[in-house]
């Protein structure tokens, strides 16, 4: 079968299409990082100084000294890995006896848990509040993390990856002695790492990101997350938009950092639903 040749005219109005758009997709990003060394003087300055006359790595520092940044940024971290790290267990674990374990209901009790994705968090965010706040877990870590424990797009995605792994294989680990938990940590969590870095990914980022929740649920200082901290520069007469901005530069790098490690299998689970023959 003869190969059809591509049109390189084509080709170069397609790839100049794509820098365009990713170029409007980094320009906010880009003037967020320029404006972050910059006084509050500079920042709407017309037209934009897109490389700042002086550079004031001041404001990174003042962000640390006016606000207790570094405790927000503790908060943060501390609740989106463990959100994380109990969304992939309790999802994969869903996930597993959706698609490998045969009880009556399977598929009905599946798509009422699905179809909880689209019913909007605003619609049960009142009755969600009464019930933390009924047991006591109102301006607590515990109480949000219970709240974010389980997500019925987490066991979607991972069930449409364990659908392609072969009852085969399973069913072979069984007959040598592997238990229903050994099957399950032997043999299909490591089969299932694209899906399980893409969960980590979309988890980690949902997480660290969520501003409402934390807001509606944390009056105390101490239990306060880094969106809360970046939201005490605005002042009622005055912000201090420099260090808004030096604090968004700093909140994004943990992002950043998740993506790289994670970014290798990200394609692939969201691309494939299992093995590949």
């Amino acid at each position: 079968m003869i190969e059809k040749k591509k049109n390189p005219v084509i080709q170069v109005i397609l790839y100049v299409v794509l820098i365009l758009i990713t170029a409007a997709t980094l320009l906010p990003l880009v003037w967020m990082v320029s404006a972050s060394f910059k006084l509050d003087s500079e920042m709407f300055s017309v037209p934009i100084k897109w490389i700042p006359e002086t550079f004031h790595f001041e404001n990174y520092t003042q962000i640390w000294e006016k606000i207790p940044f570094g405790l927000f940024t503790f908060n943060s971290a501390k609740l989106t890995i463990v959100i994380t790290l109990i969304q992939l267990l309790t999802c994969s674990f869903a996930a597993y006896g959706f698609t490998k374990c045969n009880f009556r209901f399977r598929g009905t009790l599946f798509l009422c848990y699905v179809a909880t994705i689209a019913i909007p968090w605003q619609v049960y965010m009142l009755p969600q509040y009464i019930i933390i706040q009924k047991v006591g877990l109102v301006d607590t870590h515990l109480g949000y993390i219970l709240m974010q424990a389980f997500a019925a797009f987490g066991v979607f995605l991972l069930r449409q990856f364990f659908l392609g792994i072969p009852n085969e294989l399973l069913e072979a680990a069984r007959i040598d002695g592997l238990s229903e938990y050994g099957t399950y940590f032997r043999i299909v969590l490591p089969l299932a790492k694209p899906a399980m870095a893409t969960l980590t990914i979309f988890t980690f980022v949902t997480v660290w990101n969520d501003y409402m929740g934390p807001m509606i649920y944390f009056n105390s200082e101490a239990n306060k997350t880094i969106l809360l901290g970046i939201r005490m520069f605005l002042g009622q007469y005055s912000t201090q938009y420099q260090l808004i901005m030096a604090a968004s530069v700093v909140s994004l790098i943990p992002v950043f950092i998740v993506y790289i490690f994670c970014q290798r299998f990200f394609v692939q689970g969201i691309a494939t639903s299992g093995l590949k023959g």
